[in-house]
């Protein structure tokens, strides 16, 4: 009877892992030539509130977009949620003051952020460009300014 129970786990496990690993690894985050990577619901129960479905993403970037939605002026309410973890999919509700829509804020927050990422990554160009320098100086015999 144990040699059955066994039997029967092995099976059952075969059977999910088969059922939850994709054909393709790629297949987690690009999307299909039908899929559209953001899409804006207008949500009835609230005046200018939208869902943002983000597909292909997880709390990443969901929690990024959220927690910059709120440092904006005309944003009275953010949030986001992820809603199966199987699933890679974020809603983002999103409530402006009026002034403008949230699609404008999604925008300029959207914005925003590539800007702030692009000077990240040439900041850190900079400093591992200084570093790989200073790194040869030293294996060649001369110091930061190029003096023994």
């Amino acid at each position: 009877m144990d040699s059955n129970m066994e039997k029967m786990d092995a099976d059952n496990v075969d059977t999910l892992d088969q059922t939850h690993v994709p054909d393709f690894p790629f297949e987690l985050f690009l999307l299909n030539d039908s899929e559209r990577k953001i899409t804006e619901k207008p949500f009835a129960g609230m005046s200018n509130t939208s869902d943002f479905i983000i597909l292909k993403e997880d709390h990443t970037v969901g929690n990024l977009l959220a927690e910059h939605f709120k440092q904006h002026q005309n944003v009275m309410m953010a949030g986001y949620k992820v809603p199966h973890p199987n699933v890679a999919e974020v809603l983002i509700r999103l409530q402006t003051d009026g002034t403008v829509t949230p699609r404008e804020v999604f925008v300029d927050v959207c914005k925003q952020l590539i800007a702030q990422l692009a000077q990240l990554a040439q900041n850190f160009t900079r400093e591992y460009e200084l570093r790989r320098m200073a790194t040869a100086g030293e294996q060649d015999g001369t110091g930061p300014n190029g003096k023994p």
